[in-house]
């Protein structure tokens, strides 16, 4: 039964999340295997190291340093001129070795933040530490099965562990949290942030409290949507206070996220630090970097998501499409933030209508070919050139194309040679409109003519009996009639 506000509202949810993000390297933290496991049959991406061979080394991937330096500058912090790794010890099948190589006394990121909005609000969310790390291979559990499997090819992949401060207080935030960090680290170059194949996971440490002391925390692990996160949380929440409302205790513990019932279920108790028996990693020597090796990275950083937020905010493009923009950039290939900064380095109004033709109706689209595919990638989702924008763009400025046919016409630049001349296209297929003041001004006569309430309407001072003129206009025009100086004609004629 749902908590009551009143009661809930005596409550204060400290949240604070670790995120284990994937490192886009070519091969693993410590081996020359590959680090893409998403298609890869079980235990065809493993060598001696992966699976723990008495004898096995490591050697340290260079790559993933580089794509951690660059996850420091996108957390609003620098990376640690020294780090070294440690040994993380716990005994699970997925773990042939029986510890990990991670991070522990000395990580390579310390500090920094991630600034989210909810409702309006701005707010600074503080980062503890990221730490590189090894990930453990995967246990596999067929169904109706009396047995587990084991798949080791993600042992070893490079993992760079976000922890956050424990300063998000609402379901809202921390969904909010877990898109921005999924913005930065895509944005950054650092990950190819693929959730549904667990390249960012989630995990949520939640405690209620009615005092500004922490109460009892929950872990709830593997979490690989911004929408499970937010409902993890949520549940949590109302879990631990209808228990304390009992007069009953918290359990530290790790719990699951069942997404069918949107619950979540307790899988173990929780393991402390000293539980792991910590100690200095003796085959990877300690990273050292020189300032030459920071500032090279640092200044080859790409264009980060709230910088993008300005450019296009000053464009005048509403929140949501910057947003819809930022999450599906690159979709399919297509870079749709670099078509708007080309079209932003030709005209500030141009940049404006390519932005707005990629969310309104690019977007659309190619999610109904999409659906009408089975969700395969749209074999023609090719996205018009900024020549082609610009053409089409300098024609509705002219009058000579209305919103409707600049969209018909772009969406048919699919179908010619990349780079087509729009405009003879659009002539072709007879869809300019008629700016002729003259020919506009005989089918507005015919209009009012045949239409003379409305026209008595518009004298009256019923501006919206002008709408319906011109809507009357464009269709005695097959739609050709340039709409705005349909209107010039009607109000002058009208004399209103």
């Amino acid at each position: 039964m749902p908590i009551a506000e009143e009661i809930k509202k005596a409550y204060k949810p400290t949240i604070g999340i670790e995120c284990h993000v994937q490192l886009k390297t070519k091969t693993k933290l410590f081996a020359a295997v590959g680090n893409d496991a998403r298609q890869a049959p079980p235990n065809t991406l493993i060598s001696h190291i992966c699976v723990g061979m008495p004898g096995a080394l490591p050697v340290l991937n260079e790559a993933a340093i580089e794509l951690a330096v660059r996850a420091a500058f996108a957390l609003g912090s620098t990376p640690q001129k020294f780090s070294h790794f440690d040994r993380k010890h716990y005994f699970y099948p997925d773990l042939p070795k029986g510890y990990q190589i991670t991070q522990y006394a000395n990580p390579i990121i310390k500090g920094g933040h991630v600034d989210i909005n909810v409702d309006g609000e701005t707010r600074r969310i503080g980062i503890t530490r990221a730490h590189l790390e090894e990930d453990a291979g995967k246990n596999i559990h067929p169904a109706g099965a009396d047995y587990s499997l084991v798949d080791l090819n993600r042992a070893g992949t490079p993992l760079l562990e976000i922890v956050s401060e424990p300063d998000i207080h609402s379901p809202a935030e921390a969904k909010a949290f877990a898109r921005e960090l999924y913005l930065l680290m895509k944005y950054a170059g650092v990950s190819d942030v693929d959730l549904y194949h667990g390249n960012m996971r989630f995990d949520v440490n939640t405690s209620v409290s009615k005092t500004n002391e922490h109460g009892t925390r929950t872990e709830v692990k593997n979490l690989n949507s911004f929408r499970s996160v937010e409902g993890a949380v949520a549940y949590e929440i109302e879990r631990q206070i209808e228990l304390l409302e009992k007069g009953e205790k918290i359990t530290q513990e790790t719990r699951g996220w069942d997404e069918a019932k949107q619950k979540t279920v307790s899988q173990r108790g929780k393991e402390e630090a000293e539980d792991y028996r910590y100690f200095p990693e003796p085959d990877v020597p300690p990273t050292e970097l020189n300032d030459d090796y920071v500032k090279n990275i640092q200044e080859n950083l790409p264009i980060m998501p709230e910088t993008w937020r300005e450019k296009m905010h000053d464009l005048s493009i509403n929140s949501s499409s910057i947003e819809a923009l930022l999450d599906r950039d690159k979709e399919y290939g297509l870079d749709y933030l670099q078509r708007i900064e080309e079209g932003l380095a030709i005209d500030k109004d141009l940049a404006g209508f390519i932005a707005k033709y990629i969310v309104n109706d690019y977007f659309n689209l190619t999610d109904e070919i999409k659906r009408r595919t089975a969700g395969a990638q749209p074999a023609a989702a090719y996205l018009p050139t900024i020549k082609q924008f610009s053409e089409v763009y300098n024609l509705i400025k002219e009058g000579n194309l209305n919103s409707t046919s600049a969209s018909v016409l772009l969406f048919n630049s699919w179908t010619q040679t990349p780079g087509a001349d729009l405009v003879e296209y659009a002539k072709s297929k007879d869809m300019l409109q008629v700016s002729d003041e003259g020919e506009i001004e005989n089918i507005v006569r015919k209009v009012l003519a045949d239409n003379p309430k409305a026209a008595e309407d518009v004298k009256s001072g019923e501006a919206k009996a002008i709408g319906f003129l011109v809507g009357q206009v464009m269709k005695e025009s097959q739609g050709k009639a340039n709409p705005g100086l349909a209107q010039q004609i009607v109000k002058k004629i009208l004399g209103v």
